[in-house]
Parts: structure tokens; sequence; C-alpha cells
């Protein structure tokens, strides 16, 4: 299964169980919602999955058990988060004999790597798997930028095809399509962003909230690319106080209440992280049951 890297992709959380262990009971709920909103593919282990609090083999369950839910119908992309060149590398080849079709991949991790030494580390991992890489671009969180300059050298390599643009600048998009027309597909990183994003030319959209709302996230991308943007805005002007709970540092604990309350999810996350308590919850919790009261009807997005 080739990867189109357009649509919307979800970022998925990891469900885990009252005692700490991965619910694949309320994942299959989950992923039963995605699919039929119609998302074009599945990412694993972001920060969002709680990557950096899962276990070796509790990633490659993960990716296992979705390949089997997805049963071929949309490609699943695991994320690479590795220190090390050789952590990442081997952390691909897992990914690819347990199923998984793509890679998303954040330059190093600690280590504040040189312009010279992210090139390297991205060329690597690609000499070293088939599966085609999705860069993760993401400066503002992970103080790492790769420049134009970078992705020159990057997309000597064929399996370098995507990059989720988390900038935050939207002439970024502009740049990256002037530069290297459809040889680099560009995927939105940022949900306050997206249908900005799409508007000027983005292939696609990673989404956080998704996870909560997936036929609303799927309507507004179908329908910004269908040209039927008054109605897509009106949707993302509804959308937009709920987007705003990924750009912020709870945003598991955020979004895994808003799954709870559209029945898609549960509130359980892995500690260190605990659920949220006090006066923030009580004001997501307002945010969540806000857009539930004024919740948009859809258009017959799919046929579009």
């Amino acid at each position: 299964m080739s990867i189109q890297w357009n649509g919307v992709m979800p970022a998925v959380t990891t469900k885990f169980t009252a005692d700490d262990k991965l619910d694949f009971n309320m994942f299959e709920v989950n992923m039963k919602a995605q699919l039929d909103a119609g998302v074009s593919g599945i990412i694993l282990g972001g920060t969002l999955g709680e990557a950096s609090t899962l276990l070796e083999e509790e990633k490659r369950e993960l990716v296992k058990h979705t390949v089997s839910l997805t049963d071929n119908k949309v490609p699943v992309i695991m994320n690479i988060a590795e220190q090390t060149t050789k952590a990442a590398i081997l952390a691909a080849n897992k990914a690819e004999e347990d199923g998984a079709k793509g890679l998303m991949m954040l330059p190093p991790m600690r280590y504040k790597a040189s312009d010279f030494e992210t090139v390297t580390f991205y060329a690597e991992v690609a000499k070293n798997t088939s599966l085609p890489i999705m860069v993760y671009n993401n400066p503002v969180d992970y103080k790492i930028e790769v420049t134009l300059d970078m992705f020159e050298e990057l997309l000597k390599y064929d399996n370098i095809q995507a990059v989720k643009e988390s900038t935050r600048d939207i002439s970024n998009v502009t740049r990256m399509i002037n530069r290297f027309g459809d040889r680099l597909k560009i995927l939105s990183g940022v949900d306050t962003l997206a249908l900005e994003s799409l508007l000027m030319g983005s292939d696609g959209w990673v989404s956080g909230l998704v996870c909560a709302f997936p036929q609303e996230t799927v309507a507004i991308y179908k329908l910004a690319k269908a040209g039927r943007i008054e109605e897509a805005l009106k949707i993302y002007r509804w959308f937009l106080p709920l987007l705003e709970l990924d750009i912020n540092s709870f945003l598991v604990q955020n979004i895994k209440l808003a799954e709870v309350a559209t029945g898609i999810g549960t509130e359980n996350v892995r500690a260190p992280r605990l659920p949220l308590q006090g006066a923030e919850r009580e004001k997501v919790l307002a945010i969540i049951a806000e857009g539930l009261r004024t919740r948009p009807t859809l258009p017959d997005y799919k046929n579009l």
C-alpha cells in the first residue's frame, strides 16, 4: 500500500485501562469512528499517543493491532522520536517488520543537533528502511528546524516524501510549494492553522482533535479541497475553541476529555501525566460542553 500523504491523518491517542494496560477495546471503538469518518491514515506513537511512556513491546503491540484493525483500508504510520541514530534505525526496522506502511520522524531528541547532523540523522534512517518518511518539522516544541535548504538535501532520498509542517509560519507552505512543487507533500501539523494551511495548498492535515471529532475534521478538509470555503469556514470557526485544546501543554488530557464527551475514548493517561484537576479541568469541560451544544449539522461531505 502506497501512501498518498493527503487527507486527514489522526495522531491518535493511546488508550489505557484503569490499571494502566493498553485498552484495545476502546481503541477499536475510536478506530471505527476514524475510519467511518473517512480519514486517510492512522499515526501512532506521537506526543498525543504518549509514546515517551510506552514500553518497547507496547509500541510493537500497538502497531500490530492497528494494522489488523485497519485491514489495509488506510496506511498505519509509526512516529519515530529517538535520541540516537542507531535507535531511530532500529525503531524504523521494527515498525516495518510489524506492518507499518510509513514513518513520521522527529529530529534527534534532547540533543540540539546542527543542520548537518539533523540531515545526516534523517538520511541514515532513510537509507536503512524502505518505508516512506514524513519529516516532523516543529521547531517551536522541539527546537530544531528543518529548513528549506535542509529539505533540498533530504529530498535526494526517494523515501523522504512529506513534511508535517508545524513551524506556525503559514507562508512556509508557499515557500515549500514554490521550491519543491509536488516532490514534497505538505501536511498541516497545527490544528489552529489547518484551514489556513489547506487554503495555501497543503495536501493534508495531521490532526489532534480529530481523535474526538473525526467527522467534523474530515468535513473541513473535504469542503476546503472542493472549493466550498464558506461551508468549511463555518465549521472551522465553530471548531476553533476546541482546536485550541491541542496547542497546550495538557493537550493529551484535554483531548482525552473530549473523547470521553463524544463517547469514543476514556480519560485514562499514563503517569507522570494525571487527569486534569480543579479550575483547569472545569475550563476545558466548559469548552467541550459548549462545542457539543453548538455542534453543527454537517453536509454530505463524503460524496464530494
